[in-house]
This record gives C-alpha cells, structure tokens and sequence, in this order.
C-alpha cells in the first residue's frame, strides 16, 4: 500500500524558485512521486509512497516560510499512483485568472463535514459545485448547482452571469480537497455576496470522516492521480482514465463502440480529428510497449490540472 497526501498552502513566497530543486531532490530520496506545484502565493500538490517518506517530505514542506500551519489529507493506494515526481513553477498554485483574489485576506465561512449536511439542506441555501464539468459527471451532493465549466479559470465569468438566480441566498462551495473553495469565496465576498461558506477539506474530508449511511454524497469523487476516482471511507473507485481525453470512465465503457485505448472513448471520439487519432494510436504503442518491459509509460501520469 502506498500512503498519498494531498496538500495546498496559501502563503507569501517571494521566491518560490529557490524551493524547487530541495523538494524534488527530497521527494526523489525518499520515493516519493506526485506533483508539486509552486508559486508566490503558496504551495500545491499530491503526493505518494511510502508512509515515512511521505511524512518527511511534508516535514520538509512545513519547514517552508509561512507553511507551519500546513494541512494535508491522507488516504492510501494499492499500486502506485504516480510514475513520476514533479516540481513545478506556476504563476497560481490553482488557477482562476483573477489577480484581485487573495485568500490570506479573507474566505467564506469554514463549515465541517459533521456540519454539512445540516448546512445543505436549508431552503435559503443554494449549493455550488466548483469542480470541472468531468468531474461533477461521476459524483457530486444532493441538489448541487453544477456550472458545466471545463476549467476553474470559467467560474468568474459563469458567476457573472448566473448570480442573479442567487439573490437573498447563502452560498455553499464545495471542491474536491478545499483549494479552489478558498479563492472562488474570496471572489464571491469581493462581489458583494454577504454569506458565503465552504466545506473544509473538501469532497475528500466528508468522505473521510462522514458514515456513508448518513452521507448526501452520491457517486464516487475523481482524483488527480492513478487512482482516478475515490469513494465513501477514501476506496479506491471503479473508474479508468481515457488516455485521450483525460476524462474518467467505466469499465463497461470499454465495450462501447467508440473506445480504442488510448485512443477515443464514448466521450471523446466525436472530438478529434483522424490526424489527432494516428497520434494518439502512436502514443499508444509506446505505452505498450513501455509496459512489455515491465514500465509505466510517463504519459499515464494524470493531469495535475485542478
């Protein structure tokens, strides 16, 4: 079994370059593979390995200017769920495309999983998931708006043209691990919305900690990782990653007509172009290829796409 955190920091780095080379070289002596994203606002990422190495690579990180009070949400992998570590220096640790946001000045109201529920079901609450289209697709709360973005960066926009069906209504935010819910509250707050509120630690969290026989959770939660998908307790889901098109889907997917590995699925097939198809089936044979040796091929790797 392999232990995997999945952690995010907002703090002030004036220069976010200078932890790059550490934290790879640390993560690489101790087995651990994942990504980690950073950037002047903080730190993001997922991680995986080995229980001690994982723990010393978050010591590590926690050692990090501003990163004391660092959180992170542990669950486990039977394979693991990263061929590789990477490092990265981004402009946002998740991105949203709105300089003004800033979540050290201030967030919605943090509501805990025990609390959720009870949060949810009031009729002056209106429920918003801030996950991608894909995502809401395999799993989400009961009565949750889904704004059909395929990227975070879309929120600010739909919110602009949806928030007058919000008015006199608290908002609740939820997302998969409590990153994206710390800006898009920051965002509503700068909008003028008065009551705004978040779950902490995310879909992850109530799953973790709520029994599924009192859980609104329906569907399983996707993953930026081998895994794909997470259930209630944090098990590991059903769900495969197209390879073409990075979306999760089924097993019984395969036997559609429009799947070919790596190459299409039912999603996906109607999406790209013959030329883009040769492509893929090319890709394709590497990976095979890669895993006749005994490999895993670097294009498996998920998108660290949040």
């Amino acid at each position: 079994m392999f232990t995997v955190a999945a952690l995010y920091h907002f703090t002030r780095f004036q220069n976010p370059a200078a932890f790059q080379a550490p934290l790879r070289a640390a993560c690489l002596s101790h087995r651990v593979t994942g990504t980690l994203l950073l950037a002047p606002e903080g730190i993001n990422g997922t991680i995986a390995g080995p229980d001690s190495g994982v723990a010393a690579v978050l010591e590590q990180i926690r050692a990090l200017p501003g990163c004391n009070g660092l959180e992170w949400k542990v669950s486990t992998a039977q394979q693991r769920p990263f061929a590789r570590m990477k490092v990265r220096l981004k402009k946002e640790i998740v991105t949203m495309g709105q300089p003004d946001v800033d979540p050290l000045a201030g967030t919605g109201h943090y509501v805990a999983p025990a609390d959720w529920n009870a949060l949810i079901a009031a009729p002056d609450v209106a429920v918003i998931d801030t996950r991608n289209d894909y995502e809401v697709a395999i799993g989400s709360f009961d009565g949750a708006i889904d704004p059909q973005t395929a990227s975070f960066r879309e929120f600010p926009d739909w919110w602009k043209a949806n928030s007058h069906r919000f008015h006199n209504k608290r908002i609740a935010m939820f997302c998969t691990g409590g990153i994206r819910c710390e800006k898009s509250t920051n965002y509503l707050l700068g909008q003028g919305v008065a009551e705004v509120y978040h779950l902490k630690g995310g879909i992850l969290k109530y799953l973790e900690e709520v029994p599924e026989q009192d859980s609104r959770w329906h569907g399983d939660c996707f993953v930026f990782d081998g895994r794909v998908s997470v259930g209630h307790g944090l098990s590991e889901g059903p769900h495969e990653l197209c390879h073409a098109c990075r979306r999760p889907i089924l097993p019984a997917d395969y036997h559609r007509p429009e799947f070919e590995e790596g190459v299409a699925c039912h999603l996906c097939a109607a999406e790209t172009t013959a030329d883009d198809k040769a492509r893929f089936r090319e890709r394709q044979k590497q990976i095979a290829l890669a895993r006749s040796r005994g490999q895993r091929h670097l294009q498996q790797d998920v998108s660290d796409d949040s």
